[in-house]
């Protein structure tokens, strides 16, 4: 289960596709937000999460943001967030889960991948959701740790197989174009024209041809700014579709090199990275997404 923010809470939809088609989970996988579903269910708790999800608002998002001044190197120090999700499943060592487990964080020291498959849950998720210069790293040893989608947004090689299973991948970081507004609306003369001589203020013709020579020109300038692609992006915009286009690289690379029987994908702009107030609905999304998978693996 790959990383994406929001769209990891499509990973829940698509455990419960699986399990509703008949299938048992018997190891599982994840990075990111990923991280955070993939210990929940092995922990055996995914319901208890999901009411949770359902719950979350902009109030208790803001909540959660344990603001940090101090350090320099995050906005927010990710503890308060661990803590609300241990109210949910207690922390346990992984390797006391219900099934196997592993998740992936990523080293940016040694600019390795980190693989947790024992220790604490919570310490491997909150290693592997560090997103850089939002949640702050976290130190293990001589390593520092940030999210584990930064080399490897869909951990397919970490999973523990046995023979006759089938690999399963849900991928919610699939190719799509960067979103852009659309070229904005001609300027309607003719009906603002005819609305002010309903109302009985009459609009001669001259000033309607002069209006509308001016409507021309502003029109023609609002287009051309609307297709030049580089005003549509800030300094802050194009950090983070540079990020975009590394965990769609990355993603590809990964299915490349462990091909799975079942591929999943939602595309990466579906929701943004916050949007976990639209739980409801990328749940669902993450569900209708793996039920069709699942169709299309079992009719070949």
């Amino acid at each position: 289960m790959g990383s994406g923010g929001a769209r990891g809470l499509a990973h829940i939809g698509a455990i419960e596709a699986l399990e509703e088609r008949g299938y048992t989970i018997s190891s599982i996988a994840g990075c990111s937000m990923g991280s955070i579903i993939a210990g929940m269910y092995a922990a055996g708790q995914l319901q208890e999460a999901k009411e949770w999800f359902l719950r979350v608002d902009k109030q208790l998002i803001l909540r959660m943001m344990d603001i940090n001044l101090l350090s320099g190197n995050s906005l927010v120090k990710g503890e308060r967030i661990i803590k609300e999700l241990e109210k949910v499943v207690p922390d346990r060592p992984i390797e006391d889960l219900n099934i196997p487990c592993t998740i992936v964080a990523s080293d940016m020291m040694n600019t390795e991948e980190v693989v947790f498959r024992s220790g604490s849950l919570f310490e491997a998720v909150r290693a592997s959701i560090s997103i850089p210069l939002f949640f702050q790293p976290v130190q293990i040893e001589n390593r520092l740790l940030i999210d584990g989608g930064i080399l490897n947004p869909l951990p397919l090689h970490t999973i523990e197989r046995t023979e006759g299973d089938i690999l399963v991948a849900m991928d919610i970081s699939g190719k799509d174009s960067m979103p852009v507004d659309p070229a904005p609306e001609p300027i309607d003369v003719e009906g603002t024209v005819a609305n002010l001589t309903e109302r009985g203020i009459p609009v001669p013709k001259s000033l309607e041809n002069q209006l509308q020579q001016l409507a021309n020109r502003v029109d023609r300038v609002r287009n051309e700014r609307a297709a030049d692609l580089g005003r549509k992006v800030n300094f802050f915009g194009i950090l983070d579709r540079m990020s975009d286009m590394q965990i769609q690289q990355n993603t590809l690379m990964a299915l490349q090199l462990t091909p799975p029987d079942v591929h999943a994908v939602m595309r990466q702009y579906a929701y943004n990275t916050f949007d976990f107030d639209k739980a409801e609905e990328i749940i669902a999304q993450g569900k209708a997404i793996m039920t069709a998978a699942l169709e299309e693996h079992e009719r070949s």
